[in-house]
C-alpha cells in the first residue's frame, strides 16, 4: 500500500493538515512513553517513514520536540514553557470547581469554597446541589471570620496574631443563638478544630445550617482555602457525619494537591 491510499484509509480522512498531525505526535507521548521514533508514528499516523521524519524535524524546529539519538525524540523546551504559562493562568477556583461538583454530586449538598481577607471570610465558589440551601454565603459575600465551618477552618490555621487582629476588627457578632461570641471559648474552638482536622458547625450562621469545612493548603503545607458542604441540619443525622467529613476531608486534599501540581 502506498503512502497516499493508507493515508486515505486510516481513519484521518478530513485531518490531513500539518497541524493536525503535529498535535497527534504530541498526543503519542506518554507517563510510560516518553521517547518515540519516527517508524512509530509512521505506523500511528499511517504514512512512510520519510513522511514522518519530515514531520518530527518540524517539530523539533519550532522547540515542541528534540531528537534523542539514537532512541528517537522526546519532548522539547518549547512544551515545557507552555506548560508553564498555562499553569500560571489556572487559579484556585479553576483547580477547586470540578472537586467541588464531584463532592456536590456525590453528598447532595452545596459546596463553598472560601478563603480569608483580614478579619473577614470571602465565598469565592458555590456549586448547588438538587435541593439548594438558602445560606448567607453567596458568592463573592464577605462574612466575618467567627461563624460557620469555613470561617473557624480559615481562622483556626492562622497565626496568632492574625487571630488576636481579625477577632478584634470583627467584634465576634451573633448571628444566631450558638454562634461563638466569647473570644475563651473562641480560642477552645479553634484548638478543637486544629486536632480534628476539620471543622463541624450546626446552625451557628444560618439557622438549621449543619457546615462541615476542610483546610485546602498550598506547597508549603499553609492553609489558603477552605472546601465545605452546607446542608440543612434536620436532614443530616449525626451518625452520617462522619462520612461526610471524610468526603470534604478528600476534596481538600484533592484539591491541595493540584495546587501543588501546578507548582511543580
Amino acid at each position: 500500500m502506498t503512502s497516499q491510499s493508507a493515508e486515505r484509509t486510516n481513519g484521518y480522512r478530513g485531518r490531513n493538515s500539518t497541524a493536525d498531525r503535529a498535535l497527534d505526535i504530541l498526543m503519542m507521548f506518554a507517563d510510560d512513553r516518553t521517547v518515540i521514533g519516527a517508524q512509530e508514528v509512521a505506523d500511528h499516523l499511517g504514512v512512510a517513514r520519510s513522511t514522518a521524519y519530515r514531520y518530527l524535524q518540524s517539530l523539533v524546529g519550532s522547540g515542541f520536540v528534540e531528537e534523542q539519538r539514537p532512541s528517537g525524540f522526546r519532548l522539547g523546551p518549547r512544551v515545557f514553557e507552555l506548560a508553564r504559562i498555562a499553569r500560571r493562568g489556572i487559579g484556585l477556583s479553576e483547580v477547586s470547581r470540578p472537586v467541588m461538583r464531584e463532592l456536590s454530586d456525590a453528598l447532595g449538598h452545596t459546596v463553598l469554597l472560601t478563603r480569608r481577607a483580614g478579619a473577614t471570610v470571602v465565598c469565592l465558589e458555590r456549586e448547588e446541589a438538587d435541593q439548594p440551601v438558602r445560606l448567607s454565603y453567596e458568592r463573592g459575600h464577605v462574612l466575618p471570620v467567627n461563624a460557620g465551618a469555613a470561617a473557624l477552618v480559615l481562622l483556626a490555621w492562622a497565626p496568632p496574631d492574625e487571630i488576636e487582629r481579625a477577632v478584634g476588627q470583627s467584634g465576634l457578632p451573633r448571628f444566631t443563638d450558638a454562634t461563638v461570641t466569647d473570644a475563651d471559648a473562641l480560642d477552645g474552638r479553634l484548638a478543637r478544630i486544629r486536632r480534628d482536622g476539620t471543622a463541624v458547625t450546626r446552625g451557628e450562621l444560618d439557622p438549621d445550617v449543619l457546615g462541615v469545612a476542610a483546610p485546602i493548603r498550598d506547597t508549603e503545607h499553609r492553609v489558603v482555602a477552605a472546601v465545605s458542604i452546607a446542608a440543612l441540619s434536620h436532614r443530616v443525622p449525626d451518625e452520617d457525619l462522619p462520612e461526610i467529613v471524610r468526603e470534604v476531608t478528600h476534596a481538600a486534599a484533592t484539591i491541595s494537591e493540584r495546587l501543588g501540581l501546578l507548582d511543580a
